[in-house]
């Protein structure tokens, strides 16, 4: 399969480390992300050296037959135990503690929620459990530019044959998602008005998220419109994006922004279905900005609570800034090959009081308009 041909042995090596130094590694990230393929690539390193690895996938009804007591499955196998969808069985997490306190068992878990929604099943497990957020595929892994960026990461999304089968795939996976994904993690919510409430996301990618506004349009309250969202956040489907606020006297934005964080979902909800209508949609700008922002997120590895927007409501405003131990990393996002250095940014550097702001463009280049911003090609950045 084509997807074992592309290099990621970023993951493995985080697996091998991880493992050395904890009891139980977690592998996080949506459904058909990678995730698996991933681990069995690890478990073959690992019969490779002579060590037994089992594997138990929890939608597999086999699997959860054998399951049946697992405390004594456990106790009785040696080497890596490898658990894929360990958020469909919540109760494993108890005797995974027991497993690794009493029996010196380790474990790869592989789960499509959160790290917040897996911890809350999880507590037991602190200080033995380390977590990792796999993401479908990224610029430098692939390094095709345009494709990626219209068909999203997803692996059987970005290999098909062409766009419009990458279309069709990505349309059968956000109805599986709403109609099977959801209510497996436990939700109990209508599939039907979800899909709307996402669809509708669309024209706030990039933008103020308005719980009222878009509640009053699907006839839902703003708090059910938040929960809705925290849902999608919470499996990997959507971004939101905290408010910076910094001590000033000018009126900052406190509401959240938010993006879908795969770009290929985002283009199939709005129904622009192949490259040159993307070019040529209004949309366009904000299409950048999330997915040059989902790159530079997981280049960093940067936490979701490290990632912030800055805005005032005189209109100064920064995409994204990343809260570091050296400071604030600042990032402006445009689909330009001339961008020019605007008074949002230079109120935002002289606020803020930021070294540098990097404005990411498309391409390979680099070079100052400023002693403190400097434009940068999206590929350039990501192998500085």
């Amino acid at each position: 399969m084509l997807e074992k041909m592309i290099d990621r042995s970023s993951y493995i090596e985080k697996i091998k480390q991880d493992l050395k130094n904890f009891k139980v590694c977690a592998l996080l990230g949506p459904r058909q992300c990678g995730k698996t393929t991933i681990a069995m690539h690890y478990a073959n390193l690992q019969r490779a050296t002579g060590e037994e690895v089992h594997f138990f996938d929890l939608e597999d009804p086999d699997h959860l037959n054998a399951l049946e007591n697992p405390k004594l499955l456990f106790q009785n196998l040696s080497g890596l135990i490898i658990i894929d969808e360990i958020q469909k069985i919540p109760e494993l997490f108890t005797v995974i503690r027991v497993m690794v306190d009493h029996y010196d068992k380790k474990f790869l878990i592989l789960g499509s929620a959160s790290q917040e929604l897996i911890r809350q099943s999880s507590e037991t497990l602190a200080g033995r459990i380390t977590y990792t957020e796999a993401y479908p595929f990224r610029l430098n892994e692939i390094h095709e530019m345009n494709q990626l960026w219209f068909r999203g990461g997803f692996p059987l999304s970005y290999l098909s044959e062409s766009d419009q089968s990458a279309q069709e795939w990505l349309k059968a996976y956000v109805k599986t998602f709403l109609e099977k994904d959801i209510p497996s993690f436990g939700f109990d919510i209508n599939p039907t008005i979800v899909r709307r409430f996402w669809t509708m996301l669309c024209g706030y990618h990039g933008n103020i998220f308005n719980a009222s506004e878009l509640g009053q349009s699907l006839d839902l309250n703003h708090k059910t419109t938040r929960r809705y969202l925290d849902i999608l956040t919470g499996t990997f489907m959507m971004r939101t994006l905290q408010p910076w606020y910094a001590n000033i006297q000018k009126r900052q934005v406190k509401q959240p922004k938010v993006y879908f964080r795969d770009s290929g979902i985002f283009h199939v909800l709005m129904g622009i279905k192949n490259q040159k209508d993307l070019l040529l949609n209004a949309k366009l700008g904000a299409s950048w900005e999330g997915f040059a922002m989902e790159e530079i997120i997981s280049q960093i590895k940067a936490e979701p609570e490290d990632c912030f927007f800055w805005a005032t409501h005189g209109g100064a405003e920064i995409d994204l800034l990343i809260n570091t131990s050296k400071g604030l990393n600042a990032f402006e996002f445009k689909f330009s090959s001339q961008p020019k250095i605007t008074k949002s940014i230079q109120e935002a550097i002289s606020t803020l009081g930021l070294e540098k702001v990097s404005i990411v463009v498309p391409g390979d280049i680099e070079y100052p308009l400023s002693e403190q911003v400097w434009v940068i090609g999206l590929e350039k950045l990501l192998t500085h």
